[in-house]
């Protein structure tokens, strides 16, 4: 079998990282199993692309579409038109996309339209939230899809509800804690940690990157402030999104306890998140390494397609109103934070049983 792999965002170099190392152990036991890797280019920073190649030791991409930039439009556009190309030219058994980035959605209207089956790493996860472009990449990959891996019973069931048959349904765990399970002695201390003289347990990590939260300066500015002011005085590290830094610095935001640095590497970055008293966030991939590390978070939004890391792990959602910080940060602050588990098959070894699993197909 012939596979080739969508790679296109931060995010997905992560999920894909033990997909390969998985793919490269088949084939090394001569298994008949062969992929090609296809970046899209859809992110183009280097801190949020080539150095996730250097430091999850994956290998170089076969094909970069360089489709970085543009409109959400624009940007779908520019991935259908090269990766058409680059499926013609290298035909497959299988195409596999994993997550909810523009290029998975893309990359998956490609396939079907030459003809080639798709599958989905990350299937089944839901907001309910028609105004995230991430939702709308999900449904429609999801609707194109001819298998599906999935990451908790919650995605099995809206795949049922939507008509999948259950033999294309394959339970195997979250293959982004693969990643954080393979490195997790590799975690790198960034500079700033002795630079800002933090100490283990006594510091917040912050990301917020999401539209609802960082598009209006009033509504970031409200934010940042309750946070900086509930946290006990203790240090905030906050690594800016490049979307968030073009509204944040015009704010004129001061406060002694926070600290803005450059979007850090995943080894580096996780590092600040184990050794964090806890994580307030807008994104759904730090809910699940916090909920596996036990680090307490608090995720700034009204909804999410990663309901497992509430109701199992360490996730408070609290929703985008400012005024329900300072509660949350009391109560984390008063030791009354919930302890949280592993959600089922969030064991490290989900991209073995995918590769298991493609090897019948």
């Amino acid at each position: 079998m012939h596979i080739t792999l969508i790679a296109g965002a931060r995010p997905n170099f992560i999920k894909i990282a033990p997909l390969i190392h998985a793919l490269q152990k088949a084939q090394a036991e001569r298994k008949n199993i062969r992929y090609r890797l296809v970046h899209t280019g859809q992110h183009y920073d280097k801190n949020m692309s080539d150095m996730f190649f250097d430091e999850l030791n994956i290998p170089m991409p076969d094909a970069n579409l360089g489709c970085g930039g543009g409109t959400q439009a624009e940007q779908t556009a520019a991935i259908m038109i090269a990766f058409e190309k680059e499926l013609m030219a290298h035909p497959t058994d299988l195409v596999l996309v994993v997550g909810d980035v523009t290029s998975t959605m893309a990359c998956s209207i490609v396939a079907k339209k030459l003809n080639t089956r798709l599958t989905h790493i990350e299937a089944g996860i839901r907001s309910w939230d028609l105004t995230m472009p991430e939702e709308i990449n999900r449904m429609v990959t999801d609707c194109l899809a001819d298998f599906y891996f999935t990451t908790s019973e919650v995605a099995n069931e809206n795949l049922r509800n939507a008509g999948v048959s259950e033999d294309r349904i394959h339970f195997v765990g979250n293959v982004m804690i693969d990643t954080l399970y393979a490195n997790k002695h590799r975690f790198i201390k960034p500079e700033a940690f002795d630079e800002l003289k933090l100490q283990e347990k006594r510091y917040i990590v912050m990301t917020l990157h999401r539209p609802a939260n960082v598009d209006e300066a009033d509504k970031l500015r409200n934010l940042v402030n309750q946070i900086t002011s509930n946290v006990e005085n203790e240090p905030i590290v906050f690594p800016i999104h490049p979307r968030t830094a073009r509204i944040f610095h015009d704010l004129g935001i001061h406060a002694d306890n926070l600290h803005i640095v450059d979007p850090l590497g995943y080894l580096e970055f996780n590092y600040l998140v184990k050794h964090a008293r806890a994580v307030v966030t807008d994104s759904g991939g730090i809910t699940e390494e916090t909920t596996v590390m036990g680090v307490p978070c608090i995720t700034l939004r009204d909804n999410t397609e990663r309901p497992e890391t509430c109701t199992i792990g360490t996730n408070e959602l609290i929703g985008t109103n400012p005024d329900n910080i300072a509660p949350a940060l009391k109560t984390l602050y008063a030791g009354k934070w919930k302890e949280g588990a592993i959600p089922p098959l969030w064991d490290g070894h989900t991209a073995e049983r995918i590769v298991e699993i493609l090897l019948q197909k």
